[in-house]
């Protein structure tokens, strides 16, 4: 495993592997850098690395746009696994066992670096001289309301009482030089520390880290139980601690080889800012915007040449499907082997924009549990439904493991052909849990409560068919008998393939 220190590690590691692409003509931060990221998604393309931004050609900073996307490298999920320390040759089943086996380790504490030796420390800015507006923010979609600085950092904050700190990707856009306007959802942790401050009568300390080590984004992304520190399961992932320092107005450690670090602190609710319209996963126009969370900076800190990361959310697939599918996958596969269920992989087709989760049961399930798939339906929902799991979790699709869940044609021809279109055999349907926001399906109530329903779909064969009845797929590895196979597979292209 290789543990990528900086963004600027993971540039190279992805330069490597023939997956960035370096762009010297001049791109306007404003709507042009976002329309050729939201390109580089279509065609999954090298993830793009602007350095002639309109109005800033003389002062080093820069944007790397797609930095969790899938990869143009031959192997899609290179840049999720280059994140995280594997190869980039890994699958996305070997990348949710790498993070679901780390959640049974204990975690490793960040380690503290000497002042001297933390790149974000090169450039210090405080007080009145703070200004947003000196890096190159784009203005993303043609309908966005603002300037949004964060797309991809780490929100970083911690209790009043100091037993929980919480590092999170949430949007947040330049109101004004020295301000931001903040999405700080109540049910969110970062809302839930909010409220522990408000409660107090006193504003929230907070630190921004854009351009973090790549795996940290990763984890900020994963639905941890509370009271986890993401920066202690990171860690745990890579068997060391990451490096960190103190910030310099707010009691918070920030990391060390952060391209831009912003500190200071949210306001009490008292005090909102405008923010919005902005696209989001679900791959919609936005076209409203709210009073949102104030947070004003006291300090902003940079390496030399500092490097934006942004991410030009929409239709998948972007990073909002790969980062929340791929670790939301990773914590739901280990709570229900926690619980001990039969579930061999669980996966986020990423087509589905984080509203269709499958799970793969062992084929053995039914002779092993004596359950019956409704049953077995239940266990499962006992598991997911509950907590910060259940937020991306509206719909769940369950098969046996003779289907690669990674692969969308094999789960659309398993929904299609194994679902029963009766309700009481097929579709499984439980009461309002912890939901999504920004589903357009849902009512404005279910919005505004962060509940709704939830459904199963059963594709499950094995209660159907006695053991050794079942109907098999008929693939190529199934349906011809292994010499005849070696024999193709061997003479390929003697065929003229």
């Amino acid at each position: 495993m290789t543990h990528l220190k900086s963004l600027r590690e993971f540039l190279d590691a992805l330069d490597a592997v023939g997956d960035l692409k370096r762009i010297d003509t001049q791109v306007d931060w404003d709507l042009e850098a976002g329309a050729v990221i939201r390109r580089c998604y279509d065609l999954q393309a090298p993830a793009p690395l602007f350095t002639n931004l309109t109005g800033y050609g003389d002062t080093g900073f820069r944007l790397f746009g797609a930095p969790g996307a899938l990869s143009a490298s031959g192997h899609p999920f290179a840049r999720i696994a280059l994140a995280l320390g594997l190869a980039a040759d890994a699958t996305g089943q070997q990348i949710v066992e790498a993070l679901a086996d780390a959640r049974g380790k204990p975690g490793i504490p960040p380690v503290a670096v000497p002042r001297e030796q933390a790149p974000c420390k090169q450039n210090v800015v405080l007080g009145d001289d703070v200004d947003l507006f000196v890096f190159p923010t784009p203005r993303i979609h043609g309908n966005d309301g603002g300037r949004y600085i964060q797309t991809y950092g780490m929100n970083i904050a911690r209790t009043p009482d100091g037993t929980w700190t919480n590092w999170s990707v949430n949007r947040m856009m330049i109101s004004d030089r020295r301000t931001l306007a903040c999405l700080i959802p109540a049910p969110q942790h970062l809302g839930v520390i909010r409220q522990q401050w408000i409660e107090r009568g006193e504003q929230m300390p907070i630190a921004l880290a854009l351009g973090v080590e790549p795996g940290l984004p990763w984890v900020g992304g994963m639905p941890l139980p509370a009271g986890a520190d993401e920066s202690h399961f990171l860690g745990a992932v890579f068997g060391e601690g990451i490096e960190v320092v103190p910030a310099e107005t707010v009691d918070l450690m920030v990391p060390a080889t952060a391209e831009i670090v912003i500190e200071g602190h949210i306001a009490l609710p008292e005090e909102t800012a405008m923010e919005g319209p902005f696209n989001e996963f679900p791959g919609y126009n936005a076209t409203e915007a709210t009073p949102k969370a104030v947070f004003h900076v006291s300090a902003i800190t940079y390496r030399d040449g500092a490097i934006q990361p942004v991410v030009a959310a929409g239709p998948p697939v972007e990073e909002d499907h790969t980062i929340i599918g791929v670790t939301s996958a990773a914590e739901i596969l280990y709570l229900l082997r926690e619980a001990g269920l039969p579930v061999s992989s669980a996966w986020y087709n990423f087509e589905a924009a984080v509203h269709w989760l499958t799970l793969a049961v062992r084929q053995d399930w039914h002779e092993t549990t004596g359950l019956g798939s409704h049953e077995l339906a239940e266990k499962i929902a006992a598991v997911i439904f509950r907590g910060k799991p259940s937020v991306n979790a509206p719909k769940i699709l369950l098969v046996e493991d003779d289907v690669d869940i990674t692969d969308l044609a094999q789960v659309v021809w398993a929904f299609a052909t194994r679902s029963h279109p009766d309700v009481d055999r097929g579709e499984f349907h439980f009461p309002p849990e912890l939901s999504m926001q920004l589903a357009v399906y849902l009512s404005n109530e279910e919005s505004r409560s962060f509940r709704a329903g939830k459904v199963i779909y059963n594709c499950l064969l094995a209660d159907l068919y006695p053991e050794g009845g079942r109907p098999v797929k008929g693939s190529f590895e199934n349906g011809w008998p292994a010499e005849i196979q070696e024999r193709v597979l061997k003479n390929w292209h003697e065929y003229g393939y």
